[in-house]
């Protein structure tokens, strides 16, 4: 199966109706991300150290965790987070399911908190992500759920984000359970506004505070 090359014109199936992703909506996307990165980069650097630090006292083998995603348009970026998971060369292929046994306890502790993903903001510096959007998957898992349903190829028409409408309403959802997501990605594609965002915003911060998560 080829690897996702998603360009050309946006249209989907009934129910939805993709809004082309306007360049008032990009630039205003853009400056969102730089100054808010910014803004928060004192706290993510401190949150960042301490996972680093908890993660190596821990466990054995690299503290960060690089893994190849789709982006805009299909392209695959390099993900940055923190390790999560018993290390073993090569990575695992299993989809992530509740109770992992893989995850460590240090590493369960960094999920449940948001904290293993502190590292994609170097993502979002790099123009490769957003705070906001539908999550980047592997690239296996993208080809798969789109060879089933054609709709979640469209995901790809903005940036993907390190939180998310998704997220935020299925923040226990397994990379398996992608399709159920779908609808809240889509919806975000075509309802984008600062509003939505401040709503997903203020909802991530619930979800952290909870502790949900996988």
């Amino acid at each position: 199966m080829a690897v996702i090359n998603y360009t050309g014109s946006l249209t989907v199936k009934d129910p939805y109706r993709i809004i082309p992703v306007s360049r008032r909506y990009s630039a205003y996307k853009k400056a969102c991300d730089t100054t808010l990165t910014i803004l928060l980069l004192p706290v993510a650097l401190a949150g960042i150290a301490l996972g680093i630090v908890l993660t190596f006292l821990s466990s054995k083998g690299p503290v960060i965790f690089i893994q190849e995603r789709v982006g805009l348009g299909g392209r695959v970026f390099r993900m940055y987070k923190i390790r999560t998971m018993v290390y073993k060369p090569g990575g695992y292929t299993a989809y992530t399911v509740p109770g992992d046994e893989r995850v460590t306890p240090v590493g369960r502790l960094l999920r449940k908190t948001k904290i293993d993903e502190l590292p994609q903001i170097i993502n979002v510096l790099r123009g490769e992500m957003s705070l906001i959007g539908p999550r980047p998957e592997r690239v296996e898992i993208a080809n798969y759920f789109s060879a089933i349903d054609e709709n979640y190829a469209y995901r790809h028409c903005i940036k993907p984000g390190i939180t998310g409408l998704a997220q935020v309403y299925c923040p226990l959802a397994t990379p398996k359970e992608n399709l159920v997501r779908l609808n809240f990605d889509l919806y975000y594609i075509t309802n984008f506004s600062l509003l939505l965002d401040v709503l997903i915003i203020i909802k991530t911060v619930v979800v952290i505070c909870r502790m949900k998560g996988l």
